[in-house]
């Protein structure tokens, strides 16, 4: 059995080149690349590495010997050791100028194309925004509690933090309590998972349960709920068995797009964006960007719950909304029926499969909005050229692909790029959302 090389012990002094694009500072070593947390271009710095392989290697400062302007103090005491946040050590303003930045030189290298204009950066809160996330739960026998929160950075076990300063207050500040309530359930060491979905006026915890909960155990959790005003749920196997504690109500989250008058049910385990004030800003943008009229069909492809389909439907004459996820479709016309509209249809579609035989890919679109996952909409792009749309905006969670995807736009199929822009969905942390907007030529 091979050993792992003992790793360096002695601090090395380094001065760093350029932030990579998880966002950390970039320097080099005898030839190799060493990725060093919280490092910021410019510092000169001491650091100890943490891994070495053998085309790169991995570190932590010790030390700072220079101080970059951007720089600032982490507001959350457990910065550093919980892996949820990355740039709490950077200013809000260079926290833009860096995902600016790394989507133009994805734009650049990836995709091949240049972008001919940038978007001004959509902004919202810096703290307190998150309203939908997965928390993992942890009985720790040695430290006599029960942890509630976010894997530690670059590490599988849970980090021991008692608040979460980017999580919305509501559940944000209440981690401590939350792990002290499940310390005192029969099956305190059952639970590995809290799903958090917050709407406009109710917070739902589904707590995933790997063993059935006593009553004593129910009933501390609804005095638990009563008590913060949070509606407890119990998960037993997939996000389809969320169902309330017995005897409650279920309780439907819902939040609102306030310009477009539209409102959105949605159950705990689905995908919503989790900063509404910038969900808000983006939706309108998107809306603006594809200049629709009631004489425009409008194709909307990984539309999810109806995001962006039912603001579309206030403007187009047609909307078609497609999505590989049944049961986000059927919220979606559950959805589009509460805000009474009637000239949207949804369908479901594996986005990554040959569309062709579909009927409403049969069809013609004048316009186009695409907000697939990381993984891109590279699969589905080859239809364009059936449905020639004149304008097509597209939302993503990964820069990479949105290059890779807009060069194909570009280069293959005929689009001009008129311009793209980041949104801050997730201040700090180095995850970059953004928008395009493409034009036939």
């Amino acid at each position: 059995m091979a050993h792992k090389k003992k790793l360096p012990l002695d601090p090395v002094t380094v001065t760093i080149e350029s932030l990579s694009h998880d966002g950390r500072g970039v320097a080099h070593v005898a030839g190799k690349v060493v990725f060093i947390d919280e490092a910021l271009p410019g510092e000169t710095l001491e650091f100890v590495y943490t891994d070495s392989r053998k085309d790169y290697a991995e570190g932590k400062v010790a030390k700072l010997l220079t101080r970059s302007e951007h720089r600032v103090d982490p507001a959350c005491p457990h910065f550093g050791v919980c892996g949820g946040c990355s740039f709490q050590h950077v200013d809000d303003g260079e926290q833009i100028h860096f995902k600016e930045a790394l989507l133009q030189e994805q734009f650049q290298r990836i995709g091949k194309v240049a972008i001919p204009q940038i978007w001004e950066a959509l902004t919202g809160p810096h703290w307190g925004y998150r309203t939908k996330a997965r928390m993992g739960g942890k009985w720790v026998a040695k430290k006599g509690r029960v942890l509630v929160g976010f894997r530690e950075r670059r590490n599988p076990f849970l980090a021991e933090i008692d608040s979460c300063k980017v999580m919305h207050p509501l559940v944000g500040e209440k981690l401590l309590a939350l792990g002290e309530m499940i310390a005192g359930l029969g099956i305190k060491d059952k639970i590995p998972q809290i799903e958090v979905a917050i709407g406009d006026q109710d917070v739902v915890l589904a707590f995933r349960v790997l063993e059935p909960p006593t009553d004593a155990d129910k009933q501390r959790m609804r005095e638990f709920g009563e008590q913060h005003g949070l509606n407890i749920c119990l998960q037993a196997k997939g996000p389809d068995t969320i169902v309330p504690l017995d005897g409650e109500t279920e309780v439907i989250p819902c939040y609102t797009l306030a310009e477009q008058g539209m409102k959105f049910n949605f159950r705990p385990a689905m995908f919503t964006q989790v900063n509404y004030d910038i969900n808000q800003k983006m939706v309108s943008r998107a809306l603006d960007a594809l200049e629709l009229s009631k004489d425009d069909r409008v194709l909307d492809l990984f539309c999810g719950l109806g995001n962006f389909t039912l603001p579309l439907a206030t403007l187009a004459g047609q909307v078609v909304g497609v999505e590989g996820d049944f049961p986000l479709v059927k919220h979606a016309r559950e959805n589009a029926r509460l805000n009474g509209l009637d000239n949207v249809e949804f369908h479901v579609a594996d986005l990554s499969k040959d569309l062709k035989d579909l009927p409403w890919c049969q069809q013609k679109f004048s316009k186009v909005l695409l907000d697939p996952s990381r993984a891109g909409a590279s699969e589905v792009l080859h239809n364009f050229k059936h449905w020639q749309p004149e304008r097509i905006v597209y939302v993503s969670c990964n820069p990479s692909t949105l290059a890779r995807d807009a060069g194909i736009l570009v280069n293959d199929l005929g689009y001009k790029l008129v311009k793209a822009g980041v949104m801050d969905m997730f201040p700090q942390t180095a995850h970059v959302e953004s928008i395009a907007l493409f034009v036939k030529k």
